[in-house]
């Protein structure tokens, strides 16, 4: 599992699978997320502007990310 740091109140989901370098540009984590390969908490979840905050963990390609 991939722990991601948060600095400030949050980060959103395309910010997020860019920042934790699980794809190359927001254009291909917009269309990872619209696709519905993202999982926010368990779920998959199609917002991608969603706010990620302590706690969260986001499954994608058989990765894990907890923010913290």
């Amino acid at each position: 599992m991939i722990e991601f740091k948060l600095q400030g109140e949050f980060i959103t989901m395309i910010q997020l699978l860019k920042a934790a370098g699980l794809v190359q540009t927001g254009g291909e984590a917009q269309l990872m997320v619209t696709e519905g390969k993202v999982k926010y908490n368990g779920e998959v979840d199609l917002r991608k502007r969603l706010k990620l905050r302590v706690g969260d963990i986001i499954t994608f390609n058989s990765q894990k990310i907890q923010v913290v």
